[in-house]
């Protein structure tokens, strides 16, 4: 009898079979998700069949409690569509998130696993949404020298994602709102840092503006101060956005990263192009991003890429690709 993926009969069976009691006890259930994949040449000359962007599988919901308060659960996983398996570097099942929280007047408030504060909200200033391997400086640029957690994946770095995190959206008044996290756990294990970790993020968006001035602390106290902000016109959008990152250390690296972009709707297609420069501790690169999408529908669209990145003191590199990418 053949056997099914250690993907599939472990924790994907668990999950199916838990399918109908979360339907039952729920007021509200969705299953959502991206599949991405495409054929790309990397900055290093290799030839790739895999994801560009991200894919994900997401279980959400929330029950209505009365008097304007709900509860709320997300749960989401992220995966390798050339392979099928979990993504790399020892990354939990539940990678992308796995919280409960409540929602009401007060803002929101979850418990578990999720984005931190400052990379919940940077996307929004780059034309990629940061997920984007080869065109996006974001993806190349922005905290360089900053991670969310050192050690979080079994020893390896987590960039974008707190553990064992309280995480906090407050209402919107005039276009303005924060959002907060922080863990009240030290970590364990060499070299995951003695400190306690915090986020925040103060938000504007109203009309065509937004903006956003975030910043944040480690385990570890590397630290990271972000800048966004993006203007509509129309179908054209204009966005830049400044990065500082500090490594602790003995000799602490501190790098610069300043970003600009441009989305373009022409009727089915969405244009995109950006420029970035970085300064890490005197080593400068540069990097100019272009793409296009074509939407087929409102859930897929396919898409070309193209990378070209010139480090001041080595040869420049080029990357280039093609994909798909559907949403349900």
């Amino acid at each position: 009898m053949r056997q099914l993926p250690r993907f599939v009969s472990t924790t994907g069976l668990a999950v199916i079979a838990l399918l109908p009691l979360m339907a039952h006890a729920q007021s509200n259930v969705t299953i959502s998700g991206t599949v991405d994949v495409g054929m790309y040449r990397s900055f290093d000359k290799t030839t790739h069949v895999g994801p560009i962007s991200r894919s994900d599988l997401t279980f959400k919901g929330s029950e209505d409690l009365g008097s304007g308060l709900a509860t709320t659960f997300r749960l989401s996983t992220r995966f390798d569509t050339d392979t099928g398996s979990v993504e790399c570097c020892n990354k939990p099942f539940w990678y992308g998130e796995s919280t409960v929280g409540l929602k009401g007047s007060f803002g929101h408030i979850r418990l578990g696993r999720a984005m931190e504060a400052v990379t919940a909200n940077d996307w929004a200033f780059d034309p990629w949404g940061n997920f984007d391997r080869i065109a996006s400086p974001a993806w190349h640029f922005w905290h360089y020298n900053y991670t969310a957690d050192r050690t979080a994946n079994a020893g390896s770095p987590e960039y974008f994602r707190l553990s064992n995190g309280i995480f906090y959206d407050s209402p919107t008044f005039g276009g303005v709102s924060i959002s907060l996290s922080g863990s009240p756990e030290k970590p364990t294990g060499t070299g995951a840092g003695t400190k306690r970790s915090y986020q925040g993020a103060l938000k504007y968006a109203q009309g065509p503006a937004a903006a956003t001035l975030a910043f944040g602390k480690n385990a570890s106290n590397d630290e990271v101060l972000f800048l966004g902000a993006k203007y509509a016109f129309g179908s054209l959008t204009l966005m830049g956005a400044y990065d500082r990152s500090k490594f602790e250390a003995a000799t602490p690296a501190v790098a610069y990263a300043r970003t600009i972009g441009a989305t373009y709707q022409l009727g089915s297609f969405l244009f995109q192009g950006s420029y970035g420069r970085l300064n890490a501790s005197g080593a400068k690169t540069s990097f100019i991003g272009l793409g296009s999408q074509y939407a087929l529908s409102k859930r897929t669209y396919v898409y070309v890429s193209f990378g070209h990145k010139r480090p001041g003191s080595a040869d420049s590199a080029s990357s280039y690709g093609i994909g798909i990418n559907h949403s349900f």
